[in-house]
């Protein structure tokens, strides 16, 4: 958790609960995880637990003591829609963010029907966006779940993107991050998977950011796509309104 963020797509990160279980291929190479099991068992440290699942409830407030206006990571190191959180939780890191509505908070999540679910009787405040993660087509589901959500600025990460994603319906979406997987295990991104999202994009009138390449490490391949870097983010959230809120 930090005030300031290597993540290029965010200006800060902020966890109130830390780490998560694993739901899909997307998981595989988890960076958080292989960060927190490194510490495991080291006393004191944050991630004394590993990658357990732990709520942190001195850390609630944090964003408040954050003067400056930043675009923030909600649980960069965990699923603010994990089973195992109780959802009076949840209602509280909402507080939060009402509260503290210089900033802009991006939560995003791999749960996408408990979102969808509970996301109903949350504040969805214009400066709260809500994404979902999709690696693979058949991950498409996670972006009908987030269109039943009642927020201003609805996005996608396609990070790690391992396959194309034909069957993607990008109605009612505003962003759409795509990123190839980093790490010592890191899967191949097909440019061509990429270059598909980027247009499609376009044409229905979508901010589009491409995060990176991946390899190694995260900045192994650089960001250039066509000789470009794709770094495009919604306008201001209090200038939109939501453009399909029924549900589907």
């Amino acid at each position: 958790m930090s005030d300031k963020s290597h993540i290029e797509w965010t200006d800060a990160t902020w966890n109130p609960v830390t780490g998560c279980t694993q739901v899909g291929p997307g998981c595989d190479n988890c960076y958080a995880l292989r960060f927190a099991e490194r510490f495991r068992g080291v006393s004191g440290h944050p991630y004394e637990q590993g990658f357990d699942l732990k709520l942190w409830r001195e850390r609630l407030a944090l964003p408040l003591k954050w003067k400056q206006p930043r675009r923030i990571f909600v649980n960069s190191m965990s699923d603010l829609f994990h089973k195992d959180i109780p959802d009076e939780f949840i209602h509280e890191v909402f507080e939060t963010m009402v509260k503290a509505d210089w900033h802009i908070f991006q939560v995003l999540t791999k749960r996408s029907s408990r979102m969808a679910s509970l996301g109903q009787e949350l504040p969805w405040m214009p400066h709260i966006w809500a994404g979902v993660s999709i690696e693979l087509d058949r991950m498409v589901s996670r972006a009908d779940h987030l269109r039943q959500v009642p927020a201003h600025v609805r996005f996608i990460s396609a990070e790690p993107l391992l396959g194309a994603l034909p069957s993607l319906n990008l109605e009612g979406i505003h962003w759409l991050i795509t990123g190839g997987e980093s790490g010592p295990n890191h899967r191949y991104c097909d440019p061509d998977w990429v270059r598909d999202l980027r247009d499609r994009c376009s044409k229905e009138n979508i901010a589009f950011f491409h995060k990176q390449w991946g390899g190694r490490t995260s900045k192994s391949g650089g960001r250039l796509l066509d000789d470009k870097i794709w770094s495009d983010i919604p306008s201001t959230p209090q200038l939109l309104a939501p453009s399909l809120l029924e549900v589907v």
